[in-house]
């Protein structure tokens, strides 16, 4: 691998690794709900042609492995048999919202494979603009208090699209 093709996989990994931390309890993760969720615009970055079209391409794309759904695996944070972790859910109640909206990109344009991970990358199948569309339809799945934790997160990263008209 080149040396820049390590370091723009460094950047990514340093934030996957310090964001996928230890849940909150229960109590501290209400606390930064509350003070989040004025930051939260009223709308989503994304409209709901977005999610309609995100969705027929998710079936296609994602569903296989991470259950048509979202739901992925029960025990996603166990190792397989062949010491892979399986994959994980993509609703809202795994680590997916503690990733900034550039690195759910990356993951889903190159895959997991370059950081040790089994997820093919889909660059090759799919247009920017499909990618967009498919993190829509996740996203759609997500509550509104895992979406404002997120947001905050994104904005942190500076990576949010501007909100685009509903349509």
């Amino acid at each position: 691998m080149k040396r820049e093709q390590i370091l723009l996989w460094l950047i990514p990994i340093s934030l996957i690794v310090s964001a996928c931390d230890k849940p909150q309890s229960e109590s501290s993760s209400r606390t930064v709900v509350q003070s989040q969720t004025q930051a939260m615009p009223a709308e989503r970055w994304y409209n709901s042609q977005q999610v309609v079209n995100g969705g027929k391409l998710y079936q296609q794309f994602c569903a296989e492995c991470h259950k048509p759904d979202a739901s992925g695996t029960t025990n996603w944070q166990q190792l397989d048999e062949k010491g892979n972790y399986p994959p994980p859910p993509l609703n809202g109640t795994a680590h997916t919202w503690h990733h900034p909206l550039s690195v759910l990109r990356r993951t889903v344009k190159f895959g997991g494979i370059p950081l040790g991970g089994t997820m093919p990358g889909f660059g090759e199948k799919l247009k920017p603009q499909q990618i967009d569309d498919i993190l829509a339809w996740v996203q759609s799945n997500w509550s509104d208090e895992i979406y404002a934790i997120w947001y905050e997160r994104d904005q942190q990263a500076g990576t949010l699209l501007p909100l685009q008209k509903k349509g």
